[in-house]
């Protein structure tokens, strides 16, 4: 069987088990959240049972989610994952830039310093609103290590190797680094620190939110109930669906050799222009939308949605009457009128780094007030605290 069809029965497997009736569940409730549309705000549904520790309390209503400093976001990035952030922030939201997470691969320390500020401008140029919300570097709360080394203590080596990320990362290695290996555990300890009991996540990551949530479940029971249960939040597929400009059979997506392959928020308008009209189509020149049968050119039309919020009924009737190599440049139109506003927010916050850095300072302070209560709680329940 090959690795496709391995990776689909996985997925189908998981997806089965996620969407199980809550009766089939030992906890009451469904990993998957709920679905939700790409352009409509993030509503949680209220039966939600979330609470299986602090003290069978019901867990406030706590959403966090990461995201690696890889340098400016493209546009899978924010209509996959940031809208919905900036949609739903508030009070109870915690976003952070997880460079812990980004050094089990190669790094440059000095390129990992300038990403983390770019991340950072990124974010707040998309419309995260630091005094909504919590935004942070996961390096200045160190209780994100702390919590990882208590729960990688209670995993096995045989659950972390069937994790499929692992599996497609290390594929090509010859030394593979053992934070390769647990970084799911201390993804694990990111949600679990902060008590979340909602988590945005991609299909991809869906398997290390179960392991989250087995985490929990393996030390309230071991040790007396303190962490809820996490649920993930997968968005409607709307939201990510974009695919690669090249090869509309992969995502968009920062890791691509080919810089061709995504539009990053910060491209020049020219540059804008030049992927787009270096997209991948076919050999049908009418705009019509199949994603079935026209991938490519259905991902540049969804493209060209996302960006300005036409249905793709209506964006093929209004260019019916032009070929895809022109519609090209009209999607190339579109995307840079979108990102204008975007692009300048970028270039001004960019200049001042000392603000960028006082607002992950704020941000880690704050984390670190529920940090360091949770982690309390962790030492006094594991016998780490001993006092006269």
């Amino acid at each position: 069987m090959s690795g496709l069809c391995l990776s689909r029965l996985c997925v189908s497997r998981t997806l089965h088990c996620l969407l199980r009736p809550a009766a089939e569940s030992k906890s009451g409730s469904s990993f998957l959240d709920r679905k939700f549309f790409s352009n409509s705000p993030l509503a949680f549904s209220d039966n939600n049972n979330s609470q299986e520790g602090t003290n069978s309390k019901k867990a406030p209503r706590r959403i966090f989610s990461g995201i690696q400093p890889t340098g400016v976001l493209h546009l899978g990035n924010y209509f996959g994952a940031v809208r919905q952030w900036v949609q739903t922030q508030n009070e109870n939201s915690l976003f952070s830039i997880v460079d812990l997470h980004s050094i089990t691969l190669p790094q440059d320390p000095k390129a990992l310093k300038e990403n983390i500020l770019k991340m950072a401008a990124s974010l707040l140029a998309c419309g995260i609103d630091h005094e909504k919300c919590i935004l942070f570097q996961q390096s200045k709360v160190p209780q994100h290590a702390e919590l990882s080394w208590v729960l990688s203590c209670l995993t096995t080596l045989p659950r972390l190797g069937h994790l499929p990320q692992f599996k497609e990362k290390s594929a090509k290695m010859t030394d593979i680094p053992l934070g390769l290996y647990i970084y799911p555990v201390l993804q694990s300890a990111d949600i679990l620190l902060y008590k979340a009991t909602h988590v945005p996540v991609g299909e991809d990551q869906l398997q290390h939110i179960q392991l989250a949530q087995h985490l929990a479940r393996v030390f309230n029971n071991k040790y007396g109930p303190i962490f809820p249960r996490p649920s993930a939040v997968v968005y409607d597929e709307s939201a990510s669906r974009l695919k690669s400009l090249r090869n509309p059979d992969k995502k968009m997506s920062k890791s691509d050799p080919d810089a061709k392959s995504r539009i990053e928020l910060t491209d020049d308008p020219d540059v804008v222009v030049e992927k787009c009209k270096k997209a991948m189509t076919d050999f049908t020149s009418a705009v019509t939308y199949d994603p079935a049968i026209r991938p490519a050119v259905s991902n540049l039309i969804i493209l060209h949605s996302l960006c300005t919020g036409l249905d793709a009924d209506r964006i093929c009737h209004e260019n019916q009457h032009i070929d895809t190599a022109q519609y090209k440049l009209v999607v190339a139109e579109a995307v840079n009128e979108f990102l204008r506003p975007i692009r300048h927010r970028y270039m001004e916050l960019l200049k001042d780094p000392n603000y960028l850095i006082s607002i992950l300072d704020q941000g880690g302070a704050r984390a670190a007030d529920i940090a360091q209560e949770t982690w309390r709680e962790v030492k006094s329940a594991v016998g780490l605290t001993v006092s006269s």
